[in-house]
Parts: structure tokens; C-alpha cells; sequence
């Protein structure tokens, strides 16, 4: 009996060991979790009115953002940088509504996985033009990022086109329950149905071991450049649901690139990858991005002057950047 018994408490215990060890290994995002939960107390405190409707507000609103920043976050772990992910979103996002326009469900589908497709590609020649030129990645994706915004004017010289009914549904209002919003659940299934096997596969492991260290990871038998193109292409992925979340979000296309580009690389930082590349994962910066969505709108609640709103955003990710550097070196030193 007393077998049995511990047996069971072991099982029980696996779990637990498990968060543990992940918190263990994610510290700067569970700070950064914990810090999220005193934001949303605060949020609620000058705004008690702030509730289920909102969340659901909120989590549209970030669900462009997050999806660049988790494509960005893959480029970056890698050991690269992606500067033309909003100009990507914003190709992927007219060609989708351009397309969808006045159609039925089945071609609305049938669109969705032709811009994903499109996004893989887009992905994969930016990769493959910063392998085969080895021109460094920022300079290599600068350009591109002229050349998507390009294709985008081309598409549509203004902001139109129109999204499938059942594609805004999928990701307005709430599910179960009016406090999980449709727009988070579509994420986390989005997010984990490719980020968690990612992870557990060669690839994953590879894509660490480039942006770690690039040589060490060739004299490992790892194929630097197929491992970089897939890489940005898994980045194009991303950067196409974020265009397609855009379309859906809105209801029309919009050919002129937002601030995401940016605003990605931001969040990345802040979430606790490396610029370095090697270290880091994609659920920091998530947490990032709405952290920094809910200081502007906290801004706007206390009336603060946008300008100032965004000066106060720059100086606050210097200093969490600049702790979060500290504590990496003293880290280094013991």
C-alpha cells in the first residue's frame, strides 16, 4: 500500500517538478508575468470600469503585434534580425483582403492558406538572400522590407479590400467564458501547434546551436544555411498571421507597414531573448507585448499627452533592458 502510495505521490510530483524546473529556466518571464498581474491591478484600479469587454479589446489588439514578435523572436534566436516583418504583414494582409473580398467561406479558407504559403516563401527569400549573399541579416532585410511595402502598393494603393466573415468571428469576442477571448485561445493554439514541436526536433535544437554558436554548431553536423532559411521562413509564417489577424481585425487590407517591425525587435528584447541569439524563447516576449500595450493604455487613462506616452514606453524598456543586462553579468561572474 505504502508502494502505491508513493508511486502515486510521484506522479503527482511530476508536474510540479516540471513548472518548477520551467520557471527555473524562464525566470525573466515569470517576473515579467508577475509584473503583468500588478499592471492589470493597477489598470483596474484607475479604471474600475476595465473588464471582461476590455480584456477581450485587448487581446485583439495585441494579437497583430504577437505574432510578429513571436516571428521575430524565432529570426533572433537563430542569431539574425528580420527588419521587414511589417512590411511582410502588411503584403500578406492586402492580398488577403483583396481576395477575400464579396467571397464565401471556402475560398476565404482557401485564401488564408495560400498567404501562409506566401509568407513561408517570403520568409525563405529573405533567408536564403542573407546565406547565399552573407551580407549581415539587418542590411539584407532593410532592403527587403522595401521591396515587400512595394509589392503591397501594388496590391492595393490604398487601404481596402475586405475579410471573411467567419475569419473576424474566429477571433472577436469571447469563448466559454467572457473572460477568455477568442483572440488569446486562437493564439495559444496557433503558437503551441508549432512553437512546442519546434522544440522538441532536431530543428528546434539546430536553430538554437546557429545562433549560439554558428561554428560549433557546423562542426556538429548542423546545416548552418538550411537551418537559417528555414528559420526565416517559419519567421514569414508568423508574419503572415499577423497580417491575416490584421485583415481579420480591421476588415480591410492596409498596404502601408504599421510600427511592428519595431515594436517586435522591442519585445523581443524585453521578453528575454538575446540579441546574441541562442538564448531566449516565445513566451517572454508575448507577455512583453501586452505588458507594453497596457502601459499606453494606462497612459490614456491617467491623460497623459501620447507623445509623452511614447517617451515614458522608450525609457521604460531602456531600463528593464538595462536590469535585465545586469543581472546577466553578474550571473557571468559567479
Amino acid at each position: 500500500m505504502s508502494a502505491a502510495t508513493n508511486a502515486v505521490d510521484r506522479s503527482r510530483a511530476r508536474p510540479v517538478d516540471a513548472l518548477l524546473a520551467w520557471g527555473g529556466r524562464n525566470a525573466w518571464a515569470v517576473g515579467l508575468l508577475g509584473f503583468l498581474v500588478v499592471l492589470l491591478a493597477f489598470t483596474k484600479t484607475i479604471q474600475p470600469s476595465y473588464g471582461a469587454s476590455a480584456i477581450q479589446g485587448l487581446a485583439i489588439s495585441v494579437l497583430p503585434l504577437v505574432l510578429a514578435t513571436v516571428a521575430q523572436a524565432i529570426v533572433v534566436i537563430s542569431g539574425g534580425i528580420d527588419l521587414s516583418i511589417g512590411s511582410i504583414m502588411a503584403l500578406t494582409s492586402v492580398v488577403a483582403a483583396s481576395q477575400m473580398k464579396g467571397q464565401g467561406e471556402e475560398f476565404g479558407v482557401a485564401v488564408v492558406l495560400a498567404v501562409l504559403l506566401l509568407g513561408i516563401l517570403i520568409g525563405a527569400i529573405n533567408g536564403s538572400l542573407v546565406v547565399l549573399t552573407r551580407v549581415p541579416d539587418i542590411v539584407v532585410t532593410l532592403a527587403m522590407s522595401f521591396v515587400w511595402a512595394g509589392c503591397a502598393l501594388l496590391v492595393l494603393k490604398s487601404p481596402g479590400g475586405g475579410s471573411s466573415d467567419w475569419l473576424k468571428e474566429l477571433i472577436k469576442g469571447p469563448l466559454v467564458s467572457e473572460w477568455v477571448p477568442r483572440a488569446a485561445v486562437v493564439l495559444i493554439i496557433v503558437v503551441a501547434l508549432v512553437w512546442i514541436p519546434l522544440r522538441r526536433v532536431r530543428l528546434g535544437l539546430s536553430i538554437y546551436a546557429i545562433g549560439s554558436d554558428r561554428l560549433a554548431a557546423f562542426r556538429s553536423g548542423v546545416s548552418v544555411g538550411r537551418t537559417k532559411v528555414i528559420a526565416y521562413a517559419l519567421m514569414g509564417l508568423f508574419a503572415a498571421l499577423g497580417g491575416i489577424s490584421l485583415t481579420a481585425s480591421t476588415g480591410i487590407g492596409t498596404p502601408v507597414p504599421g510600427p511592428y517591425t519595431l515594436l517586435s525587435v522591442a519585445a523581443v528584447v524585453l521578453g528575454g531573448v538575446s540579441l546574441a541569439g541562442g538564448r531566449g524563447g516565445v513566451f517572454g516576449p508575448i507577455v512583453a507585448v501586452v505588458i507594453l500595450q497596457l502601459i499606453r493604455t494606462d497612459m490614456t487613462f491617467l491623460s497623459v499627452d501620447p507623445n509623452l506616452a511614447v517617451v515614458a514606453q522608450g525609457l521604460i524598456l531602456i531600463g528593464v533592458v538595462m536590469v535585465g543586462s545586469l543581472i546577466q553579468l553578474r550571473r557571468s561572474r559567479t
